[in-house]
């Protein structure tokens, strides 16, 4: 009997990875201005005059092999509440504007991930050499000190230059050991602060999706296949101290009246209310004086029928850009999935703006108007971020769809069970148990949250293509 998860040797999969960059036109290396330009500034060392909080012991929580780290973090007790430390990589301790490395990194926009390699936003020996908060080494970083109350709103907020020394290099699955175990009180008020934060967006009305996250994984023997990866609690806890620095950089630029912030519409009342019509299609009651982020709060995306309900809601949260502006806060200036005022400035290795919205911050704490290398290019980021995540998003979904074709090309005939999650007048959407893979039948209308049983009909690996048909 065949197994319903297959990998695929990284040789062939390697090759049309690599063919696949070319024709969306991945930069496949830095040109050697660029490259040179960041081994001088790495020689160089960092700029600007920065306190010393080499005392504070810091530690990083990325994926296994990560080395372009962004964020070290530290959690502390003062009183009924918690000081939260978190240094975030200092870029502009190394980029000067309109220097190759800046002018190269306002072309890529942002790192784009590949299953076999990261292409960066800056070169290797910035981004994962001297700009990086690597564990031993003495790194310039803008530290956020944020103070919680007991319920863990923010009391207070600084913001300043520093020299950091992070202890550790910790992996999820360490970090997540280590709470559960109880043997790292640091760890574990991060848990404790990342809970807090995690109901304070459900007070202000805000709303996660727990979507099924599939994802393309690089086994230890050398091959690739596809999962449905469970996050581990750790990552959304340490995810909210990113949307808690976030939320208070954005909170400062909406009240100064200057920014780049990361915004999102509210659902549209339309789209609301065909949502209600399908949630009541599904047997799941949703009244009418419950909004729409308190009902999604209610799903379970691992019960069939919720899962698809989580799928549609996905739906009322788009239209996610940027807005800069400078003397007066535009009126739709807000995350509305978070229900908050938003800026990135927390992963400056791998996305521009974060590198602005760290300078606008530190000038504001100061009680300064930003440098004018960021005034003169302000108003040009949500453009270039647009264009930046666009091609990033088109690698993902092409990576998918390729990876996809070649898990499933040996398998064309082979039944697999799985749930309806979505209809539309272009077909109905089924995710597959197993591989992790969401398919189209097209010309088929069947129920949301359907347990159904599709056959493979067709793979096409060159056209990273697959057809599924109903089984029966």
């Amino acid at each position: 009997m065949t197994s319903s998860r297959r990998r695929v040797p990284t040789g062939p999969l390697t090759d049309a990875l690599a063919d696949l960059r070319a024709e969306l036109e991945v930069p496949t290396a830095f040109p050697p201005e660029v490259e040179q330009a960041a081994e001088a500034a790495a020689v160089r060392g960092p700029r600007h005059d920065r306190v010393d909080a080499t005392d504070l012991p810091l530690v990083t929580i990325d994926p296994p092999g990560s080395r372009d780290l962004d964020q070290a973090v530290h959690v502390a007790a003062e009183g009924r509440g918690f000081v939260v430390s978190y240094a975030i990589a200092d870029v502009a301790a190394f980029v000067d504007q309109g220097d190759p490395v800046d002018e190269e990194a306002w072309v890529r926009g942002v790192s784009r991930y590949s299953p076999d390699r990261v292409t960066p936003l800056h070169p290797r020996a910035l981004s994962e050499g001297a700009a990086s908060l690597l564990p031993d080494e003495d790194r310039p970083a803008v530290l956020w000190t944020i103070r919680l109350g007991a319920d863990g709103d923010i009391d207070d907020v600084a913001v300043r230059r520093a020299t950091v020394r992070s202890r550790a290099q910790l992996t999820y699955a360490e970090a997540q050991h280590a709470i559960d175990l109880g043997t790292d009180p640091m760890l574990v008020r991060l848990s404790r602060v990342g809970r807090l934060r995690a109901e304070r967006e459900w007070v202000r009305g805000g709303v996660s999706l727990a979507l099924p996250d599939q994802e393309v994984h690089r086994t230890d023997d050398g091959t690739f296949d596809l999962r449905y990866r469970a996050p581990r609690p750790v990552e959304e806890w340490n995810a909210q101290i990113s949307l808690l620095t976030g939320i208070a950089a954005g909170t400062m630029m909406a009240d100064a009246g200057i920014g780049v912030l990361r915004t999102l519409p509210a659902p549209d009342p339309d789209a609301v209310q065909a949502l209600r019509q399908r949630a009541w299609a599904l047997g799941l009651p949703w009244p009418r004086e419950i909004p729409y982020a308190a009902f999604v709060r209610t799903l379970d995306p691992h019960e069939p029928v919720e899962a698809a309900m989580v799928s549609l809601a996905a739906v009322g949260l788009r239209g996610a850009g940027y807005v800069a502006f400078d003397g007066e806060t535009p009126d739709e200036h807000r995350h509305e999935a978070l229900a908050s005022a938003y800026a990135h400035v927390t992963a400056p290795l791998r996305r521009l703006v974060d590198r602005y919205g760290s300078e606008i911050a530190l000038s504001l704490h100061a009680g300064v108007r930003p440098p004018d290398w960021v005034l003169q290019r302000l108003d040009e980021l949500p453009k270039a971020m647009a264009r930046a995540r666009g091609r990033a998003g088109a690698l993902d979904r092409a990576v998918l769809d390729l990876v996809e074709a070649h898990v499933l090309a040996p398998q064309v005939g082979r039944t697999f069970a799985a749930t309806v999650v979505r209809t539309s007048d272009r077909g109905t959407d089924v995710q597959l148990r197993q591989p992790a893979v969401t398919a189209r039948l097209v010309g088929v209308e069947l129920p949301l949250g359907t347990e159904v049983q599709v056959r493979l009909d067709a793979v096409d690996p060159a056209g990273r293509t697959v057809v599924f048909v109903p089984a029966s």
